[in-house]
């Protein structure tokens, strides 16, 4: 029965409930990408190049065939997938999250002394380095 409790727990941690959560959601996400480029990236490739796929070509050397088609394919899917991910997800939630993290300007806690620069709470009557009487900052 200990066994079966500790399993349990196991089970019903968050970082391994997390885990399957975003293998789920991976895949998923997975299958649209792997969609947008498919359906959408590459007919357009196709229609700027005139062949949508390479698996044809091939070469041949002392009875050794080299489907070098089949390379460029995968070579064409893996560059157009990382850029459909980059342009169209990474780029936007990155510019969403640097928007989100922008913060106002605090208000300034010194000032120049005008006797001898040096910094100073804005609320000081007198300067700590030369004592000289500082005007007070119109709010």
């Amino acid at each position: 029965m200990k066994l079966i409790k500790e399993f349990k727990q196991f089970l019903l941690r968050g970082n391994v409930v997390d885990l399957a959560i975003a293998v789920v959601i991976g895949a998923a996400f997975g299958a649209v990408v792997t969609a947008t480029v498919k359906d959408l990236i590459t007919p357009l490739i196709a229609a700027v190049f005139g062949k949508q796929d390479f698996s044809a070509l091939k070469f041949t050397v002392n009875s050794s065939t080299f489907h070098y088609g089949d390379f460029i394919n995968a070579l064409v899917t893996f560059i157009t997938i990382a850029a459909v991910v980059f342009f169209l997800i990474i780029k936007p939630i990155n510019s969403l999250i640097a928007r989100s993290r922008k913060q106002p300007p605090a208000d300034p806690t010194t000032r120049k002394c005008p006797e001898c620069l040096s910094e100073i709470s804005i609320d000081a009557k007198r300067c700590a380095h030369c004592t000289s009487l500082v005007p007070p900052v119109a709010k």
